[in-house]
């Protein structure tokens, strides 16, 4: 078996290794980011959405940090949302404003749980990996 090519963020290491997984593996020239949700530094939830939100974007700005990149390096994008009817506003419009960036934008699927082990949203990305990495 190849040898996965684990990125860490810096202050978050001990959560990944208690859950058991990756936070991102580079591979073939692109950065797989696992689902990033508002959680604090133990791994309780932002208990407000618009913060939840911001705290995640934040984890996921960490660990492209770590790898090189920024969002703009994103190329696809998948939401999670709990209850999307009444929370996709809110939520798409801190994405839009605070994070999205200026066109072209990464495709994007948004999809609505049931479940997010207490958060109310995550976001998944793949990014491409500068050249220099």
């Amino acid at each position: 078996m190849t040898q996965r090519d684990v990125v860490f963020p810096p202050t978050r290491r001990t959560l990944y290794e208690r859950h058991r997984y990756s936070p991102a593996i580079r591979s073939n020239g692109f950065l797989f980011v696992s689902g990033q949700v508002g959680s604090t530094e133990d791994g309780t939830p932002e208990p407000d959405l618009q913060n939840q939100v911001r705290q995640a974007f934040n984890n996921l700005n960490a660990i492209l940090d770590e790898a090189g990149c920024t969002f703009e390096d994103v190329v696809d994008v998948t939401l999670f949302m709990v209850d999307p009817q009444s929370k996709f506003e809110t939520i798409w419009n801190i994405v839009l404003t605070e994070f999205w960036g200026e066109a072209p934008h990464p495709t994007v699927t948004a999809v609505g749980v049931t479940w997010l082990y207490g958060f109310d949203f995550e976001i998944k990305v793949i990014a491409r990996l500068p050249e220099n990495h």
